[in-house]
């Protein structure tokens, strides 16, 4: 990859020693990537593991300490907020097994590093998913104000209850019991993630093998349709996939674990866009092994065109004339694979008139 034909803020995630011959107009750039990517705190921790703060020019700097500092406050908000969620569902005599970012803070990965996130996800039996609304209902959470649609799309649809928010903090928590829709064709098998799980020391919180982590990471960014955030779960995988990459056969049983769990194909696209964009060190073998299992080879023709310009950092210096294009077909996308016509157009239908019955409400 070449620096000067990709976004500031990829160059400088791939080579944090690149920030030193910026100039100041560079710097401002960068900071706005990093900002509209949610990613500044991770870009400080980046320059501080590779020794370069004291290298940054004052400007530049108070902003990125300022970042820096917010994410420790976060940090200790999270750790609140585990505590409360654990203290709510004591009750239940369950495992807590945290879900994305706070799992890569539960397990103290290298992506929880300055990563910032509105909600805390964890993973429950679907079995106990009315103990556990319960269980946190009485402990001050309640569900979000939905409709009597929407509270069935997502009780008999989805693979979490409607989200919920704590009275008093205004804290979220989504509570899963998959990490796919149950619509879609490929959703896994739940219990083979909670077989799997793996505990923290000393404690009752638990998250999905690294393994799992990493499809978990893939799924959630490649069957997802929202794209503001796509560039810094890029990132969470390409950070992960770094860090495991050390354990004993991890990649193999990456390929087995995607295998076993249906996410050949969201894999595929994991494996190829990390390499693409963050040039993520993976095996030559393991992509193309990859590829094959994911059945996805002639679809990059199509694909690279929508993913590649909408997982760049959102930031309008980032975008091409197709971007915004490009993220509405995936968007589509999304609603394609997570459910199947004689739902989607039904369910799409619903949403479009509620939206323009809203509309009409707000012109009187």
């Amino acid at each position: 990859m070449n620096g000067s034909s990709i976004p500031l803020l990829n160059a400088v995630f791939i080579d944090p020693e690149i920030a030193l011959s910026l100039d100041l107009p560079q710097w401002s750039l960068l900071i706005r990537q990093a900002r509209g990517a949610n990613v500044l705190p991770r870009l400080g921790h980046f320059f501080e593991a590779a020794g370069l703060l004291g290298q940054i020019p004052a400007k530049a700097l108070a902003h990125i300490q300022s970042s820096l500092i917010f994410a420790r406050r976060f940090e200790r908000s999270l750790q609140w907020e585990i505590t409360c969620i654990e203290a709510a569902l004591k009750p239940l005599d369950i495992p807590l097994v945290f879900l994305k970012g706070s799992a890569y803070y539960v397990a103290g990965n290298i992506a929880a590093q300055g990563r910032i996130f509105s909600d805390v996800d964890i993973l429950v039996p679907e079995a106990i998913l009315p103990d556990v609304e319960i269980a946190l209902i009485k402990a001050g959470w309640m569900t979000s104000n939905l409709d009597a649609y929407d509270q069935k799309y997502y009780r008999q649809w989805m693979h979490e209850i409607p989200p919920m928010r704590h009275l008093q903090r205004q804290t979220s928590i989504d509570v899963h019991h998959n990490i796919l829709p149950k619509t879609y064709k490929f959703s896994p098998d739940a219990k083979k993630l909670l077989a799997n799980i793996v505990n923290k020391p000393g404690t009752n919180f638990w998250v999905l093998a690294p393994e799992d982590r990493v499809l978990h990471s893939a799924t959630h960014l490649f069957h997802g349709g929202e794209f503001e955030q796509g560039f810094r779960d890029l990132s969470d995988l390409d950070l992960l996939l770094k860090e495991f990459a050390h354990q004993e056969n991890f990649w193999l049983k990456l390929l087995q674990r995607a295998e076993e769990l249906k996410q050949q194909m969201a894999l595929c696209y994991a494996l190829r866009y990390t390499h693409k964009i963050l040039n993520t060190p993976i095996p030559p073998e393991i992509i193309n092994t990859a590829n094959k299992q994911g059945n996805t080879v002639f679809s990059f023709t199509f694909l690279d065109p929508l993913f590649l310009p909408a997982l760049q950092p959102y930031h309008n210096s980032c975008n091409s004339p197709w971007t915004h294009t490009a993220r509405f077909l995936l968007f589509i996308r999304s609603h394609w694979l997570k459910m199947p016509p004689n739902l989607l157009i039904p369910h799409l239908l619903k949403k479009t008139l509620k939206q323009f019955d809203t509309f009409l409400k707000n012109q009187h």
